[in-house]
């Protein structure tokens, strides 16, 4: 059975979870909500909009959420995205996953080097999400 609201968290709500939202979207079926949050929100990194632009999905109009902007009682499945970070911490009764993803924005070097590494948490969430929506099997 299909969750009605996904929501997916990591720390600065700019990277891991917009790419993931913007990726969802594309792929849940219709009656699917979407959202995404953190728990200290920054803004949304222009690598992560590039990154989702070039594979046709467009997050630049996204805002960074914090965790009081979300309604814990309408979501019912939570996917954390942090790796070596403190996850924030969602309260309500929503199933739990976690998929332990780098954080590209702490990536330095070239900027080709810091795309390469948010196209590569991209390619990541879209097989998991592909797998999740039935859209691809689990390779």
């Amino acid at each position: 059975m299909q969750p009605r609201h996904i929501l997916f968290l990591c720390v600065a709500n700019s990277a891991r979870s917009q790419m993931a939202e913007g990726i969802a979207r594309s792929l849940a079926p219709p009656g699917v909500k979407v959202s995404s949050a953190g728990s200290s929100p920054a803004f949304v990194r222009p690598q992560a909009i590039q990154v989702l632009k070039e594979i046709g999905i467009d997050i630049s109009g996204y805002l960074s959420k914090g965790l009081d902007s979300i309604d814990a009682g309408s979501v019912d499945a939570v996917i954390s995205l942090c790796a070596e970070e403190v996850c924030p911490v969602f309260l309500g009764k929503a199933n739990r996953v976690h998929w332990g993803l780098p954080d590209p924005a702490g990536v330095t070097g070239t900027e080709k080097t810091r795309l390469d590494a948010f196209r590569s948490v991209r390619d990541e969430l879209r097989s998991r999400l592909k797998v999740l929506f039935g859209h691809g099997k689990e390779t």
